[in-house]
């Protein structure tokens, strides 16, 4: 169980910080947090997703925040939607489809499938024409970013964070990874891959979260109100 005590207000004490603007993202968020969600909230918001969150991010939306500050330009604040669906507010590659939470998350797009199709990328002397050329790359860039943005891709995994340039941030919840964060750099043409301590190992949201505050009052000067 992770313990959140003074978490909340050890965040938004950072929003008047000296130099707090220096702290990465802090002009998207502005050291702002969602209310925290009810029991009652979070059991609805399950219920809707089929799934159970991992504690340490279901324990974060009950005494952290809904969303909010948080690492690179903060954590998509979740919310309730009309009376009977909820959204994770934010930048994200795909809409998410809860049914695909309770699927395992597979670790990216299908990597075979994607070797398939960039070994058949068209090269200008293969074309007399420009023109033609020009058609055929374009189809082949739309077969590839069907791929590697295949929503199967990201099964079991909620998108949190925009780490800007296309860069996102995963929490996987379902499959072996579960519980463990992942970036996202398709948008640079590479894969997904967890994300690790400086010792090599995944972190967890709470490490992830608590990693990025410990830095951003680093920053300050570990100022204190």
């Amino acid at each position: 169980m992770i313990d959140w005590t003074g978490v909340r207000e050890r965040v938004l004490a950072l929003g008047a910080a000296p130099g707090s603007d220096r702290v990465f993202g802090a002009m998207g968020h502005g050291f702002v947090l969602d209310a925290p969600l009810t029991l009652a909230e979070v059991a609805d918001l399950e219920a809707w997703l089929d799934v159970e969150l991992p504690e340490d991010y279901r324990s974060f939306l009950l005494q952290v925040g809904a969303g909010g500050a948080g690492p690179a330009y903060g954590v998509f604040p979740v919310r309730r939607e009309g009376s009977d669906c909820w959204r994770w507010n934010g930048d994200s590659p795909e809409e998410l489809e809860p049914g695909m939470l309770a699927e395992p998350f597979p670790g990216g797009p299908d990597p075979e499938a994607a070797a398939r199709i960039l070994a058949e990328q068209p090269f200008q002397e293969q074309f007399e024409d420009l023109a033609d050329l020009d058609a055929a790359l374009e189809t082949w860039e739309e077969r590839l970013v069907e791929v590697q943005y295949d929503p199967r891709s990201t099964a079991g995994a909620l998108c949190l964070s925009d780490e800007g340039c296309g860069l996102t941030v995963w929490l996987v919840v379902t499959g072996s990874e579960r519980g463990r964060m992942w970036r996202d750099p398709r948008s640079d043409g590479s894969d997904l891959h967890p994300i690790r301590d400086a010792a090599g190992s995944p972190l967890d949201f709470a490490a992830w979260y608590l990693g990025w505050l410990t830095a951003a009052e680093a920053v300050c000067g570990s100022w204190q109100p």
